[in-house]
């Protein structure tokens, strides 16, 4: 499958807003814009949060009278389902804003076979 746009799965709690759950806490108007501009840019935004049910569209709301929408909330894209002929467990996506993600050499995260080949 080829696309010609890039998806973004970003979480809410402690990265769209600060992390006060289950309240929702100030906004990060840096990230939400962003994020405003690449979807206008014809890419494709994810909501990936652990919330569900009323606090799920708590959030969604709030990021709607952000301007901030969303092509799929806690399941993959539509066309991504399609293709794979279900939706998987994990959320396809090229890049992934979280405040829990974990970036460091340390644990050779993300792995590139020749930057940490053993000599």
């Amino acid at each position: 499958m080829r696309r010609n746009y890039t998806v973004y799965a970003v979480d809410f709690d402690g990265t769209l807003c600060e992390s006060v759950y289950p309240g929702i806490g100030a906004p990060n108007i840096v990230l939400i814009s962003h994020l405003i501009k690449r979807r206008e840019q014809g890419n494709k935004i994810i909501l990936n949060t652990c919330r569900e049910g009323r606090r799920l569209q708590e959030a969604v709301d709030w990021c709607a009278d952000f301007g901030l929408g969303f092509d799929a909330i806690n399941e993959n894209l539509p066309e991504l389902i399609e293709f794979w002929g279900h939706d998987c467990r994990k959320i396809a996506a090229d890049v992934y804003i979280d405040d829990k993600a974990v970036n460091k050499p340390k644990y050779h995260v993300p792995y590139r076979s020749d930057l940490f080949a053993k000599t």
